[in-house]
């Protein structure tokens, strides 16, 4: 039965709730090899890298699942002046990225005016700049969008709204579909994503985000394992399971092939090999840590993070190599979402 859905996901890029329940109960190597078919057709063999720029890991949530959770007193916080950050950017271009990710904790440490500075600068480099750091008001988001920044990733984690405000106390998930409906009509690329495996999720849970990130018509999405951090109520609940991501993963390929998909670092914590599998699962984008050393243990969103004592060179040649030696190219361009239009 689920092979005759895989072959209509694959032709069609349409199915149930049911069907994709159906899918994700069953099938495995049938299911990513359908998913590598698709990825090749509609977005080709590079692998794009982004250059991912941890700026600060100051919060003001109080996700369940997050170690950068405003309640953990525990945590060394720490923040980048606006010429880091822009030197920061300057180093990601050196080992040749086309594109940075400005990520961190949701805060209002940086104001408008400082975003102008930064985005400003490394326009100037000739990068492209996602931007992700949580919900902000529709001027901040057109602000952002008109000194440049290209691209911004809100990840909703899960669009059932009783789950959502169970793991997001004191948030309010319609403010954050509305943020992504803004990101949208501001003609920036949009991104979201969810984790796999976040307790009290179902498989219909994961089918209806699915269908979600189809009908918001996203051009990016970041899945990954939910991974248990030790200063979180959280931290009793076991691992999301490596292969259930994988599958979600190739199941998004297949319901919206011309997407971004990126393997995402939070795969590899779970299996030494996981971007690599990604890769050959549907997924088409890298996003290597261009952070110095210094500060990588601070950005701790999930324990047991890999190559936190890594140099950024050195994990530009890592991630290269094995792109390479699995037959794929690198990518010299921006790596513009192909679903994307302005």
């Amino acid at each position: 039965m689920y092979n005759s859905l895989i072959e209509k996901a694959k032709t069609e890029h349409n199915l149930s709730v049911d069907e994709i329940v159906e899918v994700l109960s069953n099938a495995d190597e049938l299911l990513y090899a359908a998913a590598d078919e698709v990825r090749h057709k509609y977005v080709g063999d590079e692998v794009h890298l982004r250059g991912l720029v941890e700026f600060s890991n100051i919060c003001k949530n109080p996700c369940e699942y997050c170690g950068l959770r405003v309640q953990n007193k525990d945590i060394e916080r720490y923040y980048l002046s606006n010429k880091e950050i822009i030197d920061t950017a300057k180093n990601a271009s050196s080992f040749g990225y086309k594109t940075v990710v400005l990520q961190s904790g949701e805060s209002d440490i940086y104001s408008i005016d400082d975003m102008e500075e930064i985005i400003t600068n490394i326009k100037k480099l000739g990068l492209a700049i996602t931007l992700s750091f949580g919900e902000k008001t529709r001027e901040e988001y057109e602000a952002y969008r008109s000194f440049g920044a290209d691209r911004y990733l809100l990840r909703i984690e899960t669009t059932n709204e009783e789950l959502y405000k169970k793991l997001h106390p004191n948030m309010d998930f319609q403010n954050r579909v509305n943020c992504l409906k803004i990101i949208k009509e501001l003609g920036y690329e949009m991104g979201t994503g969810i984790m796999v495996g976040l307790p009290g999720q179902t498989l219909e849970m994961i089918a209806k985000d699915i269908l979600f990130f189809k009908n918001m018509d996203a051009d990016m999405i970041g899945i990954g394992p939910f991974i248990s951090h030790p200063k979180t109520p959280l931290k009793d609940e076991a691992n999301g399971d490596f292969y259930l991501t994988i599958k979600v993963m190739s199941m998004i390929r297949l319901l919206l092939p011309d997407i971004n998909l990126p393997a995402t670092t939070a795969m590899e914590t779970l299996n030494p090999n996981g971007r690599i599998i990604a890769l050959k699962s549907g997924a088409n984008v890298a996003m290597p840590n261009v952070m110095p050393v210094f500060y990588r243990p601070k950005y701790e969103i999930y324990p047991n993070k890999i190559c936190i004592n890594d140099s950024p060179d050195k994990c530009s040649n890592c991630i290269r190599g094995k792109i390479r030696g699995i037959g794929r190219g690198i990518s010299e361009t921006q790596g513009t979402s192909k679903h994307y239009k302005k």
